[in-house]
Order: C-alpha cells, then structure tokens, then sequence
C-alpha cells in the first residue's frame, strides 16, 4: 500500500445552514464545492482546510449521535493549533465554548474539546 495522507472526512448534519456557518463562518474553512443533489434531497458541501477536505451532508431525518464521544465510529475530530489557550480563547469570543484546558499524558501537549452543531466532538490539540 502506498497511502499519502488523510483525504477527507465526511460528517452528517442535522442543519445543513447552521453547518455551513460553523464550518466556514466560524472556524474559516473555505467551501470547494456546494451542491444540491435532487436524487436525494439534500445538500453536499465540500470544505478544505490546509489540504484536508471535510465533507458535510445534510441529513435532518438521521438518527443523533448515541452517546459523547464513546459512540462506535468516528470518536472526534482533532485540529492541529500553535496555541490551544488563544484557539479556545477565539472560539469563546466567537460564542462557542470549549472544556477546561488539559495536558495529553502521552505527547505531553495541551487540548480541549468543543461541539459542533450537532454535538460532534472537536479537539483543538497543539
């Protein structure tokens, strides 16, 4: 096998506007590409951030997540920062609140975790 690097990742949202401002209002993620898909009813939005692509789907009839964030699959999504205190600080000028600061154990960096929309989780890991 020859993989390069993380291409995308996909998520389901329940509010495909209150998504797309989050995403791309909020954190900065540029938009690709936004289309409607008649066959299905629904919005695709694809966003890119430093060269990893985040797909979002619209999806107000799917089922909520189970549980935080021990559910099967995707557990979080992690972003690399330079500065976990000034991110959050950003995050929380901006309305959206973040967990208390803490150190990894194991790369001994300091992140935080904050929700989405939908309640997904989302790290900021320096």
């Amino acid at each position: 096998m020859a993989l390069h690097a993380v291409h995308h990742v996909a998520i389901l949202v329940s509010d495909y506007q209150a998504s797309r401002h989050f995403y791309v209002d909020l954190l900065g993620f540029t938009v690709l590409r936004e289309n409607f898909r008649p066959e299905k009813n629904d919005w695709k939005l694809d966003l890119i951030l430093d060269g990893v692509e985040l797909e979002i789907f619209s999806a107000p009839a799917a089922p909520p997540r189970p549980d935080r964030p021990e559910a099967l699959g995707l557990r979080h999504l992690a972003f690399r920062v330079e500065d976990v205190e000034r991110e959050a600080a950003a995050l929380g000028a901006k309305g959206i609140p973040t967990e208390p600061i803490r150190m990894d154990p194991y790369s001994q960096k300091r992140f935080t975790f904050f929700r989405d929309p939908d309640g997904l989780p989302l790290e900021l890991h320096e």
